[in-house]
């Protein structure tokens, strides 16, 4: 199976910058369409990014595009989502997740997730 852990989160002002990893076992991502998915409190979990399998095409929700970048290496099974020019309402429980086939903007079609780590953006 495979299994995925997020690290990278912390506590930033606005404008400032994160990069979020997530290191895989189990498969390597490069035949895996890998996303980025993030809950604040009292909100639903909304999708950030894809990145496809194969290629690695990236793609991006409106609320981040042109901030954020979701990359990978594949030499150490490793997904990124490099985060700039930070803002309050980006704070949330960052999640990475796993997928077979084509990547998607619906978290619930992703068998695999980690456990999360925690972005604060202070104004």
């Amino acid at each position: 199976q495979v299994q995925l852990a997020e690290s990278g989160g912390g506590l930033v002002r606005t404008g400032d910058s994160l990069r979020l990893s997530c290191a895989a076992s189990g498969r390597t991502i490069s035949t895996s369409a890998m996303g980025w998915f993030r809950q604040a409190p009292g909100k639903e979990r909304e999708f950030v990014a894809f990145i496809t399998s194969g290629t690695g095409i990236p793609y991006y929700a409106d609320s981040v595009k042109g901030r954020f970048t979701i990359s990978r290496d594949i030499a150490k099974n490793t997904l990124y989502l490099q985060m700039n020019s930070l803002k309050p309402e980006d704070t949330a429980v960052y999640y990475c997740a796993s997928k077979e086939g084509s990547a998607s903007k619906e978290g619930s079609a992703y068998g695999y997730w980690g456990q999360g780590t925690q972005v604060t953006v202070s104004s």
